[in-house]
């Protein structure tokens, strides 16, 4: 299923549907939203246990699709900051995709600090190289004005066309402080897709970021929180603001997973802004009541 279909068709289908009998999900329980949780390992070990117990790569991904991966590679910050994905979590996803059957796997994020400095000091570049990814720089000429058909203050955007024209979508935030969400987690790292002045979206951020994730839909999230950004978000960089988390999340409703992240940071997702709009607006669930969370801890 190419990706404008899947788009059409996955708000009819029930996560149990996606991720199938088979996983540690759909255990004939009555929750609308389901996340595997795995804590207590190092970063390759904990996506790989999180996507196999969902099913594996091969349920979220089919031979021949080309994946846009998106991680957070927004700072000229290193992986111990916290303020960037960790690179071996991005680099085991990749090679998970390839081993699905993927034809490519195109990484990249449109950067807040210097482009070059973010990639080679975030570790990503090296990462998705060495794990046979094909790791991107981001062009403004690729940027296309594009419709946002179900956006209330958002009703077009400018928006990288290797999205646009992706099969499937892997949003890979890393749960991080933010001055003004509070938290960035999986619905605002969409916000590296697009071009022109983003600053704009800070206003009325929690409609806005709801408005254009109506239209980019992430076919899967992989939450990294195996170090966390506590404090001074989103660019970090004092050392004491970063917690050791050691866990991986992975789900396919978007605003649950978010719902999930805030509670890493002692927040209720029903107190937060912008995943009350989502849920507001159908992008998903944000009562923790009604999402199912499978938790493994890794013995080590």
């Amino acid at each position: 299923m190419k990706r404008r279909e899947f788009i059409k068709t996955v708000s009819g289908i029930g996560v149990s549907a996606l991720f199938g009998s088979t996983s540690v999900f759909s255990k004939n329980k009555p929750f609308y939203s389901e996340i595997v949780v795995v804590e207590g390992g190092e970063p390759v070990s904990l996506v790989r246990k999180a996507i196999e117990s969902a099913g594996g790569m091969s349920r979220f991904i089919s031979s021949g699709d080309v994946v846009v991966l998106k991680p957070n590679i927004s700072w000229d910050r290193v992986p111990k900051q916290a303020a960037t994905t960790n690179p071996e979590i991005v680099a085991e996803v990749v090679r998970m995709c390839l081993e699905a059957g993927a034809k490519k796997v195109k990484v990249f994020d449109h950067t807040l600090n210097e482009p070059r400095r973010c990639y080679q000091r975030s570790g990503i570049e090296k990462s998705v190289k060495d794990s046979g990814g094909d790791i991107q720089h981001v062009y403004d000429r690729k940027f296309k004005n594009t419709r946002i058909p179900e956006g209330e203050l958002i009703t077009s955007w400018e928006i990288y066309d290797d999205v646009l024209e992706a099969d499937k979508i892997i949003n890979l935030p890393i749960a991080k402080n933010h001055s003004i969400s509070g938290v960035s987690l999986a619905m605002k790292n969409v916000m590296g897709f697009l071009g022109g002045n983003r600053g704009k979206l800070h206003r009325q951020f929690d409609t806005k970021i709801t408005d254009l994730n109506s239209f980019i839909r992430s076919d899967l999230i992989i939450l990294d929180a195996y170090r966390m950004l506590l404090r001074n978000g989103p660019s970090g960089g004092n050392l004491a603001d970063v917690q050791l988390k050691k866990t991986v999340a992975i789900g396919t409703d978007i605003v649950a997973m978010d719902s999930y992240g805030a509670t890493l940071f002692n927040l209720n997702p029903k107190e937060v802004p912008f995943l009350i709009k989502a849920n507001e607006r159908g992008l998903g669930q944000n009562d923790l009541r009604k999402i199912h969370i499978e938790t493994i801890r890794l013995t080590v």
